[in-house]
């Protein structure tokens, strides 16, 4: 595969998701109808705008709900084509044996966080969904971030969490319990001088933020300072933007949002119109101007 900053224009965004014995069913099928019915361009059904590659520890996985489905990758070689994906999307479901046994998807979340640092040029999304977020916040990934998952779940992530931080000497997490989705490290591609895109500004539960294009295809009209990638490498995990979301319908929320930053609003939308769902905004703070 051709080597690329970030998602560009008609050029599918490659997803990688992560699924574990017991997962939950609707926690990936949400996801990913919201993804492979996004496109670039919407007259022309060939133009999707995404990718999804599914990976596994077995040939076929079944889920909480007893519905098998059928891996394309094996764990052993999504950590070697891991450099290869834009997204990588972590769902709930069977969350205390893979906690407990300390088993996939767990080491690759911090593999992927890994390429991230060791490559801060290109745009990189670590999505969670449901008790998915339990993953990242056993393995550090959420310290000094923001996060949310599913309510019936909040203490024993906030215990995780607080243990996590114990463990590494490392800071906090700020658990957010009354939101559909957090958004951290809000960042892009470097691009053009003329076509640096636009970065949010850090907004709170008060005020829903804007899903204007402000993508890693370009925002036309935006700043035209460069953003530094040094700047940007300093930030937590390599600027790798991490996304928490709860429960099914929310995690659907946080896909589109994803949509809207990679595609574009008016694709999210679409999406949004043809599923029959309405879209609900959630939180995106530290949205750092670099």
């Amino acid at each position: 595969m051709a080597h690329k900053t970030s998602a560009v224009d008609d050029e599918p965004v490659d997803v990688l998701f992560a699924l574990h014995p017991q997962f939950d069913l609707m926690d990936f099928a949400g996801a990913v109808e919201v993804l492979t019915t996004a496109l670039h361009d919407a007259q022309d059904p060939s133009s999707k705008a995404f990718e999804i590659t599914i990976a596994c520890g077995e040939p076929k996985v079944m889920s909480e709900q007893g519905v098998v489905v059928g891996g394309q990758i094996s764990w052993k070689e999504a950590h070697e084509r891991l450099h290869e994906f834009d997204v990588l999307v972590v769902v709930g479901g069977g969350s205390e044996k893979v906690l407990k046994d300390k088993t996939e998807p767990l080491d690759l979340i911090n593999a992927f966080s890994e390429v991230q640092k060791s490559d801060p040029t290109r745009e990189r999304t670590l999505l969670s969904v449901c008790t998915g977020a339990l993953f990242l916040a056993q393995q550090g990934i959420l310290a000094g971030l923001s996060a949310t998952t599913h309510p019936d779940y909040i203490t024993k992530f906030e215990n995780l969490c607080s243990q996590a931080a114990t463990r590494d000497l490392a800071e906090r997490t700020d658990v957010i319990d009354d939101a559909r989705y957090v958004v951290n490290n809000l960042r892009f591609e470097l691009g053009d001088e003329d076509e640096n895109p636009y970065v949010r500004r850090k907004s709170d539960a008060g005020r829903r933020p804007s899903n204007a294009r402000k993508g890693s295809m370009s925002f036309k009209g935006s700043n035209t300072r460069r953003e530094s990638i040094a700047r940007r490498a300093a930030m937590r995990l390599g600027g790798l933007r991490v996304i928490t979301s709860g429960g099914v319908a929310a995690g659907i929320d946080a896909t589109l949002y994803l949509v809207s930053i990679l595609v574009s609003e008016e694709t999210a939308n679409e999406v949004a119109r043809m599923m029959q769902v309405t879209w609900t905004k959630g939180i995106v703070v530290d949205g750092l101007d670099v």
